[in-house]
């Protein structure tokens, strides 16, 4: 085999010196979508700021007089296919000084949360600027030319209308967008509530980036994870190690980061998010006060949740036990792939089973020995392809 190089200055010759050295297996379908972002690499390589006309600066193209209109690319196609690890190939290449990585519902926290406090210091009196939207849009550039997001999915109805706006800023500013989804421009936000308002964004999309399907017939993150474990007890050394391998596989290698779900004028903490993936211990989920509504949220944000350190529940763990009943209903009504670490197996897991909770939990035990079928790993493919 060929020895992987340290250094290689586009995404088409790491995806085949990793194919040579026998780490991916060869692709076409990924060397075109690479020979996409390789386009892109060169514009950026060819690209110079000049002088400076204002404090953030413009991003020039090669000898001309404005903003350098540098195209984007838009990656769609089926989960496992390789998307973002091509976009972290080519975010890792990228020359851009200024450049961020993000899961695309982060950034829009990051947007709404910027948006409030130009409001507020529109209420204190410290801007007179009305319109919050310029100025933030103008704060996002002047620290990130180049947006990279993982996951392109429009679900909030107040991202889809505030989307249009804010990336007409952006790309007039110079911005260029790398993003991958599951989903086709003109099927994001489909059948959303004011779908008509989020129309113009997919029309402002087409005009500044290129559109690329990567339609490779192979799912290489389910052959992968198919054979992996998804219950583990008892709660050992071992146990600890197979839950963190299993991790490591089912993200591939994508960095974690705490994020915060909002959630009705609050937020539910995630200790560990990668992609779609999430990563809690029980006391995150079951030994506060979340419901039933929080636990559906986490099941719509993402498709592979891992609940670590599930003990033994007495009766003096009423309340954890009931919600970590309302948990499982949650993940296994979206299909999620739950991955556990137990004191016990799944029919021992409540002490005493008394009454409702007692009844209820003889349905949990039961969709967690389904959870861990073929046939629910399949159901939970078909599901995070529609996604």
């Amino acid at each position: 085999m060929e020895p992987i190089p340290e250094y290689t200055s586009s995404v088409g010759e790491e995806l085949k010196a990793l194919a040579a050295s026998g780490v991916l297996t060869p692709d076409q379908a990924q060397l075109q979508v690479a020979a996409k972002l390789d386009h892109v690499l060169t514009s950026l390589r060819g690209a110079k700021p000049a002088k400076k006309t204002s404090a953030l600066g413009w991003l020039f193209a090669k000898g001309g007089g404005k903003p350098g209109k540098i195209r984007g690319l838009y990656v769609y196609g089926s989960v496992g296919r390789g998307k973002t690890m091509l976009m972290d190939m080519f975010f890792k290449k990228a020359p851009t000084r200024k450049k961020r990585r993000a899961h695309f519902h982060e950034f829009m926290a990051d947007v709404h949360n910027r948006i409030h406090e130009q409001r507020q210091k529109l209420k204190r009196g410290e801007t007179k600027q009305a319109d919050p939207v310029p100025p933030v849009a103008a704060a996002l550039f002047a620290e990130a030319e180049l947006l990279c997001f993982d996951e392109f999915s429009v679900t909030d109805i107040t991202d889809a209308m505030i989307l249009a706006r804010l990336f007409t800023e952006l790309f007039d500013l110079g911005c260029v967008l790398i993003a991958t989804s599951n989903v086709a421009p003109d099927n994001l936000y489909k059948d959303g509530l004011n779908r008509g308002l989020f129309v113009p964004f997919i029309g402002l999309l087409s005009a500044n980036v290129d559109v690329v399907t990567l339609d490779s017939p192979t799912d290489y993150r389910m052959q992968k994870n198919a054979n992996l474990p998804v219950y583990l007890t008892p709660l050992d050394g071992r146990t600890d190690a197979a839950i963190e391998a299993a991790w490591h596989q089912v993200t591939d290698g994508e960095r974690a980061e705490p994020v915060d779900l909002p959630m009705k004028g609050r937020s539910i903490h995630v200790p560990q998010a990668a992609g779609r993936a999430a990563r809690f211990t029980f006391r995150d989920l079951c030994e506060k006060p979340l419901g039933a509504s929080d636990y559906l949220a986490i099941a719509d944000r993402f498709d592979t949740v891992f609940v670590e350190h599930v003990p033994q529940l007495g009766a003096e763990k009423r309340n954890e036990a009931k919600r970590f009943i309302n948990l499982v209903d949650a993940l296994y009504d979206h299909s999620v792939r739950l991955f556990i670490s137990a004191a016990t197996a799944p029919d021992q897991i409540l002490s005493e089973r008394r009454g409702t909770e007692g009844f209820e939990f003889d349905r949990t035990v039961s969709r967690l020995f389904e959870m861990r079928s073929a046939e629910y790993l399949a159901l939970h493919n078909e599901k995070r392809q529609t996604v």
